[in-house]
């Protein structure tokens, strides 16, 4: 479609909290009192469309996040949106390349980028009037191509190579898109919190269930014989035909991850998700081979800061399953690589959600794999939280008979309601002024 000059005018960025760690929703063995949070971006423009993003924190660090974003975002005031929407790869480098910057590495620096690089992509679907699953399946190959940077990923998996994964993706397309539109992808809801009580995570999962989820996920990792007590009771509460998926939120060595595993094996859980440390390749393959020979899968990738060590990951047969973040990488253009190299080993993407917007994104990434790229649903389950969604976002995720339902207003559907940013904004939202005890970095667990 014809686009008129499209310029960013400004960049807002705010710092939002959330005190959940008054009520443990979010608690896993390192993270044992999070504030879910998030640098909430508005990308203005001088003809109307405002591009919106998220980039997720869980407290203390969400305003390292919004000072990267303010600063880097300084760049693109003055950029055309056409000049992205013909080479996406173009700007995105411009970004990571940064000559000093980029010796910050990744980490806080890429989740930064990310955040930026995602609000354009959202003025993007915006302008063409598309969610933005449906602008990913509509683009033409040689834009998804060129919106990668590959010489860091060439040595596993060439452009040739994704161009063939993206030819065979575009046949039958139609009729599964017709069919996502109908049934979207397949949830499962973490509901086992770390700190919740039995009867808590019990309540919860019961209404899960009446929603039609079938399947779970609880946190383990801080006490052998407490998990295998919680274990026992999901087990029995899902059933034999639920997938029940367990997540150590890398609190382990890799001989204390394997022989912990092996002591839940009986429970038939259908992966452990971040065994230990999230860079450490060699450690997850010894697990992986390890949980091989007990039937259970190896899941990560909420904190695997790069493509490169995505490709590692994946080209070693360290992991059984694919969880890309919506913000942890520097954006859409990271993650299509990701996506792109584990069909190129086959390895299902199940996407990490939770937090506050990871949901509304990751859904977009689900129905672009499971329509144009994988092309199947086979295997694959999307993560979902039941919380954070109806009092934050105007249009927030809806989910029906265990699946999610796929979104129909143009861009992520980011915007955040303008009350919940005014309770929340950190530190003089009604939510922060007056709270009592150290908040911030000040507040340890």
């Amino acid at each position: 479609m014809a686009i008129s000059r499209t310029c960013i005018t400004k960049i807002d960025i705010d710092d939002i909290r959330v005190p959940t760690s008054d009520s443990l929703l979010g608690s896993d063995p390192f993270h044992r009192k999070p504030d879910y949070s998030a640098a909430v971006v508005r990308i203005s423009t001088n003809t109307g469309p405002i591009g919106c993003s998220v980039v997720f924190g869980i407290g203390a660090g969400t305003d390292w996040l919004v000072y990267g974003l303010e600063d880097l975002g300084s760049l693109l005031v003055g950029l055309d949106i056409r000049d992205f929407m013909s080479d996406p790869g173009k700007v995105h480098r411009r970004l990571m390349e940064h000559h000093q910057l980029r010796w910050l590495g990744d980490g806080v620096y890429r989740m930064v980028v990310g955040g930026l690089v995602n609000a354009l992509w959202d003025i993007w679907a915006k302008l063409e009037g598309k969610p933005l699953w449906a602008l990913l399946i509509d683009l033409p190959t040689e834009i998804i191509l060129s919106s990668i940077d590959w010489r860091y990923l060439r040595d596993v998996m060439s452009p040739e190579d994704a161009q063939l994964i993206l030819q065979r993706g575009r046949l039958g397309a139609g009729e599964r898109q017709a069919a996502m539109i109908q049934k979207g992808p397949i949830a499962y809801s973490t509901s086992g919190w770390l700190g919740l009580s039995d009867a808590e995570v019990l309540k919860n999962i019961t209404k899960l269930r009446k929603q039609g989820f079938r399947h779970f996920k609880a946190k383990i990792g801080s006490n052998l014989a407490d998990d295998r007590h919680r274990l026992a009771m999901l087990r029995d509460i899902i059933g034999t035909d639920g997938l029940l998926m367990t997540d150590a939120n890398q609190i382990w060595g890799v001989d204390e991850a394997i022989n912990w595993m092996t002591a839940l094996a009986e429970f038939r859980p259908f992966w452990i998700e971040e065994p230990t440390a999230r860079d450490d390749v060699l450690g997850f393959v010894r697990i992986s081979k390890a949980m091989g020979q007990l039937g259970i899968g190896v899941a990560a990738g909420e904190q695997i800061p790069s493509p490169v060590i995505f490709k590692q990951m994946l080209a070693s047969g360290a992991l059984t399953h694919c969880q890309i973040d919506a913000t942890r990488l520097a954006g859409v253009n990271d993650v299509m690589a990701v996506i792109l190299m584990a069909a190129h080993f086959n390895i299902p993407v199940c996407p990490h959600g939770g937090g506050i917007g990871l949901c509304n994104m990751i859904r977009h990434y689900a129905i672009w794999d499971q329509i144009a790229v994988s092309a199947t649903r086979e295997g694959r389950i999307v993560e979902y939280i039941d919380f954070l969604q109806e009092d934050v976002f105007n249009t927030p995720v809806l989910v029906q008979d265990g699946s999610y339902v796929a979104p129909e207003s143009p861009g992520w559907g980011l915007e955040i309601k303008s009350d919940f940013l005014e309770q929340y904004r950190f530190p003089d939202g009604e939510a922060w002024r007056n709270r009592k005890g150290p908040i911030g970095s000040a507040f340890e667990a």
